[in-house]
């Protein structure tokens, strides 16, 4: 029998016309290295008592191509669309939502918070930030946005008390 270096030219067009028949796009050169593979194992496996080697090939060729063709496709399934479906179920941390602004705001009303003491709740709360920071942002003291805290803390717990007893 021929070379193997012989098939591979003489086979080229059979490959790529299966790669064509196959509707691959992407990836050719990849396939066509999977079909070299696939005459590789025809021209080692082939047994001229059974039959011809083009048709023989050719069945080799195209099973190699489809087999690969199912295993990228099962793993592009698995990886690539899990993925991409993750990111529908990843909450934001740092996102409002408009209603746990409006349940801390029914809180602050309840207790009779002054504005100050609701903006220490939103701002600790919502935007999980220090005191230090709500200060600089208000443009006040330290003391000041720790007064608000300690009144918004202390009406908040006895209204809390009041309900719940």
């Amino acid at each position: 029998m021929e070379s193997f270096e012989q098939l591979a030219v003489q086979y080229t067009p059979m490959i790529y016309k299966i790669i064509s028949s196959l509707n691959i796009y992407t990836n050719k050169d990849e396939f066509y290295q999977l079909g070299l593979i696939g005459l590789w194992e025809a021209h080692q496996r082939f047994d001229a008592n059974k039959g011809v080697f083009t048709s023989y090939a050719y069945s080799f060729i195209r099973g190699r191509i489809l087999t690969e063709l199912a295993l990228s496709s099962q793993y592009n399934e698995r990886w690539h669309q899990a993925k991409v479906d993750l990111g529908n179920y990843i909450i934001d941390p740092f996102s409002i939502t408009p209603l746990e602004e409006d349940t801390l705001l029914c809180y602050c009303q309840s207790g009779c918070l002054t504005e100050n003491q609701t903006k220490w709740v939103l701002y600790t709360f919502l935007k999980q930030l220090d005191v230090i920071k709500i200060a600089e942002i208000e443009h006040v003291s330290l003391s000041a946005v720790k007064n608000w805290r300690a009144g918004a803390k202390e009406k908040l717990r006895r209204m809390m008390e009041e309900n719940v007893l």
